[in-house]
C-alpha cells in the first residue's frame, strides 16, 4: 500500500491556517499512512505559533522551516522532506472536499497519470468577489483553459494543486525555486515536454477562494504576467499562445495613441490613420466586454453586470501590463540571485 505525504507551503496565514488544518484532519483518509508536512516561509504573525500547536498534538503533523519563502522552496522542502510515495498538494486557501485526497489517489493509480488533480471551482462570498469568480470562470478572461472546466475528464496542460509519485517529482528536477509565481504552470509544461501525462478529474473536488477586491485581483494577475516571462525564457516558448493575447493587446493599446499624438504634434496626417485603428480596437474591446459581463452574470446572478467590466479589465490589463514589466526586466535578470523587484515578490498570499 503506499503512503500519502500532503505538502502546503504557507507563510503569515494566521487568519486561516487553524480552519485548514481542522478541515484537512476531517479528510478521509482511514486506512491510509499519510503525514502532513507544512512548509512554514518564517511566518511571523502567529502563524508558527498554531502550526506548532497541531504538531504538537499530532505527529503527523510535522512543520518545517522555508527559508526562501516563496511557493516553489516551500514546495521543494516538503517534497524532499517527505516520507511518502504519493505526495498530493494542498493550499491554505483552498476549501476540500472530505475525499479530496483519496480522490487524488485513486485517479492517479487508475489512469497511470504522473500528475492528477481536478478543476478550479470557485467559491465567493460578497458582490467583488462574486464577480472575480464569475469572470475568473470566463473564456474573456482566462482564455478557456481546461481547468476552468468542472465537468471535464481527460488529458490537461495543468491542474489545480496536483498529485504525483514522489519519484516522478525528483525524476522531473521539483519547481524552480527562482519562480515566485508560475510554478505549477512551469512544472507542469516541463513534465508534458518530458512525456508525462497530466489528467484532470472532476471527481477531485476543491473550491478556490478568489480575492475579494480589485486591488487585490491587480496585484495577483500583475504578478502572474510578470513570471510568465521567466517561464516563456526558460522554455523559449509558450505553453499556450493565448499567454500572449494580454500583454499584445495593452501593447497596442498604448503603442497607437502614442504615434498618433506624436504624428499630430510633428504635423504628420498620418496620425489619423493611426488613430482610426486604436478607435475601433476600443470599440470592439468594450463590445466584448459587455457581452461577455452578461454571459457570465447568466449563471451567477444579474447583479454582477455593472462591475463585470471592471473585473474584466483589471484581469486583462494587469496580466498584460506585468507581462510588458516582465519583458523589460528579465532580460537583465539573474537567476542565480533571484532579484526581483519588489513589487513581484511580495505575495499577497
Amino acid at each position: 500500500m503506499n503512503s500519502i505525504s500532503i505538502v502546503v507551503p504557507c507563510r503569515n496565514e494566521v487568519g486561516h491556517i487553524r480552519l485548514f488544518l481542522e478541515s484537512l484532519l476531517c479528510q478521509d483518509l482511514a486506512g491510509l499512512e499519510w503525514e502532513i508536512i507544512v512548509a512554514d516561509g518564517m511566518s511571523d504573525d502567529g502563524t508558527r505559533h498554531i502550526l506548532e500547536e497541531y504538531a504538537g498534538q499530532d505527529p503527523k503533523v510535522r512543520v518545517i522551516d522555508n527559508p526562501g519563502r516563496i511557493a516553489s522552496t516551500g514546495l521543494n522542502a516538503a517534497i524532499r522532506a517527505a516520507r511518502g510515495d504519493i505526495i498530493v498538494r494542498m493550499d491554505v486557501h483552498t476549501e476540500y472536499a472530505p475525499d479530496y485526497v483519496r480522490q487524488c489517489v485513486a485517479v492517479l493509480e487508475e489512469t497511470g497519470a504522473d500528475n492528477a488533480g481536478g478543476p478550479a471551482r470557485t467559491r465567493a462570498h460578497g458582490l467583488v468577489q462574486r464577480a472575480i469568480a464569475a469572470a475568473y470562470r470566463s473564456r474573456y478572461s482566462t482564455g478557456g483553459a481546461r481547468f476552468h472546466d468542472d465537468s471535464y475528464e481527460g488529458p490537461a496542460d495543468t491542474v489545480a494543486y496536483g498529485c504525483w509519485r514522489k519519484e516522478t517529482l525528483l525524476r522531473a528536477g521539483l519547481f524552480d525555486g527562482t519562480l515566485v509565481r508560475n510554478q505549477d504552470d512551469e512544472f507542469n509544461l516541463r513534465l508534458a515536454r518530458m512525456g508525462g501525462k497530466i489528467w484532470q478529474s472532476p471527481r477531485i473536488v476543491s473550491w478556490y477562494r478568489p480575492r475579494s477586491s480589485l486591488r487585490q485581483l491587480f496585484r495577483q494577475y500583475f504578478q502572474y504576467g510578470f513570471w510568465k516571462v521567466a517561464v516563456i525564457r526558460k522554455h523559449k516558448l509558450p505553453a499556450s499562445w493565448r499567454h500572449l493575447v494580454p500583454g499584445a493587446t495593452v501593447l497596442l493599446g498604448l503603442v497607437l495613441p502614442a504615434a498618433a499624438g506624436l504624428a499630430a504634434m510633428s504635423g504628420s496626417p498620418a496620425w489619423a490613420w493611426l488613430l482610426g485603428p486604436w478607435i475601433a480596437l476600443c470599440a470592439l474591446y468594450a463590445v466584448g466586454l459587455v457581452a461577455a459581463s452578461i454571459t457570465a452574470a447568466h449563471p451567477h446572478g444579474w447583479d454582477l453586470v455593472p462591475i463585470l467590466p471592471l473585473v474584466f479589465v483589471t484581469y486583462h490589463l494587469s496580466y498584460g501590463l506585468g507581462f510588458l514589466a516582465g519583458l523589460a526586466y528579465f532580460p537583465c535578470y539573474n537567476r542565480e540571485r533571484a532579484d526581483a523587484p519588489k513589487f513581484s515578490t511580495e505575495l499577497t498570499r
